[in-house]
């Protein structure tokens, strides 16, 4: 895979606040990368000296394998983004923002307004000033500012802050049709069920460190399924199971609890049954991604 973008030892003082301390992160082209991290952790200062909002006190930042420096502009026509509170014109359109915007970037991108208002679900507001925006309304339009010059890079702060669970679906489907156009994504979220549902990749910030980076394949290996068998003979069948499948098992009365099992529980019903084992349930508990996250928050380095 290729990284489009890299930042090695990144580093962020303000005045004797240390806010960011050697972040070294890795995201790849065409995925989503899931940034996650308590308030104030420092997401959003790590987004900025990407965007070269913010100058890094030291530390390297690579985008499309070019070196970021203070003076380095021409890059960011590849970057939408959002970042904190959006900056709108109130007493135009939705369609004249998108107008606007596409003028300062380069005209030839007006063509690609009614597409992305569909996309954002403008469409059939589009013509009305933006002071009578709900804020959900207002926070579809910054998406769309930001993917209307279709870039290679999509940087997005709490992009569904103020979205109703139906905005937070379509949102959703919509960065999920976005990567499978080849667009990778950077997005920052409170909602950690949904960058469970989308990311590829996710990071942990705390405290201004990078405290784990890892895929969500990997994460879901990790965290293996467990399962809990209730049987007719507990004893017996926890001796069937580690003598064949080398199992570790506990139990409790009649109640097996297998932690860690990565194959199919129908594997272990079949062969329980097959040994004369009554089995009257099986449940299977998988460890989400928000118990995970606050396991590392909470648990630290």
């Amino acid at each position: 895979m290729t990284a489009i973008i890299q930042t090695n030892n990144l580093t962020k003082h303000f005045a004797q606040d240390i806010v960011i301390q050697n972040v070294t992160m890795t995201i790849q082209k065409g995925e989503i990368y899931g940034f996650l991290g308590p308030n104030g952790s420092g997401k959003t200062t790590v987004m900025k000296m990407l965007l070269n909002l913010l100058k890094p006190t030291s530390g390297e930042i690579f985008i499309q394998g070019q070196s970021v420096q203070a003076t380095s502009y021409n890059y960011l026509k590849n970057i939408g983004n959002l970042i904190e509170y959006p900056i709108l014109y109130e007493e135009q359109s939705a369609l004249k923002n998108l107008e606007l915007h596409c003028m300062y970037m380069g005209e030839q991108h007006i063509s690609n307004i009614p597409e992305v208002l569909v996309l954002v679900g403008l469409k059939d507001v589009g013509a009305k000033k933006v002071k009578s925006y709900s804020l959900g309304m207002r926070q579809r339009l910054a998406i769309a500012k930001a993917i209307v010059t279709k870039p290679d890079i999509l940087i997005l702060d709490e992009p569904i802050n103020g979205l109703d669970p139906i905005g937070i679906k379509e949102m959703r489907e919509l960065l999920l049709q976005l990567k499978q156009q080849g667009m990778t994504i950077l997005i920052s979220s409170h909602i950690v069920a949904e960058i469970e549902s989308i990311a590829d990749t996710i990071g942990i910030l705390k405290d201004g460190q990078l405290i784990e980076e890892v895929s969500m394949k990997a994460l879901t290996k990790k965290n293996a399924t467990s399962l809990e068998i209730i049987v007719n003979d507990g004893n017996e069948a926890k001796q069937l199971l580690e003598e064949v499948f080398s199992l570790s098992i506990h139990t409790q009365d009649d109640t097996l609890y297998i932690e860690h099992f990565s194959g199919k529980p129908s594997t272990i019903v079949k062969f329980l049954v097959e040994h004369k084992i009554e089995v009257e349930k099986v449940e299977s508990h998988h460890q989400t991604l928000e118990q995970y996250f606050v396991d590392r928050i909470e648990g630290g380095f």
